[in-house]
């Protein structure tokens, strides 16, 4: 080689860029506020809690995950449409108030950093003069 990076350097280069901003985009995202309301599920999900109980009592050896969800997969798609309908309208409603919660999450977050950040402070003057009163005795 003569000079110059080689070609490995500038993929790993190239890799270590664009993988970045992926990664704390989506950690950063989801470690930020452990209150936000969870994301409703899905009319499969809603399907699947009630086949994981039906499934168990069945099979009350079987231990293994995939096969409940390979065995579910197959059911959920035997189903007709309007068999499938009430875990839609399940799937809806939970929809519908994940969209209340959220709108009240967001409500909180206009307001309430700025009382957060002052109760945050009070706890943290209490613990200085805690530690003062330590350093003192």
């Amino acid at each position: 080689m003569k000079g110059g990076k080689s070609k490995t350097e500038t993929r790993s280069s190239k890799l270590s860029v664009n993988k970045k901003p992926a990664k704390g985009g989506k950690a950063a995202a989801a470690a930020k506020d452990p209150n936000k309301p969870k994301k409703p599920a899905s009319a499969f999900f809603v399907f699947m809690e009630d086949f994981r109980q039906t499934y168990k009592k069945e099979h009350p050896n079987n231990k293994s995950v995939a096969a409940v969800g390979k065995a579910g997969g197959e059911k959920w798609k035997s189903l007709s449409d309007s068999e499938k309908a009430p875990y839609a309208e399940k799937a809806e409603k939970r929809k519908v108030e994940y969209e209340k919660n959220m709108k009240a999450y967001n409500k909180k977050l206009e307001e309430g950093p700025k009382e957060d950040e002052e109760s945050g402070s009070e706890v943290n003057d209490e613990d200085d003069e805690g530690s003062d009163e330590e350093e003192d005795d």
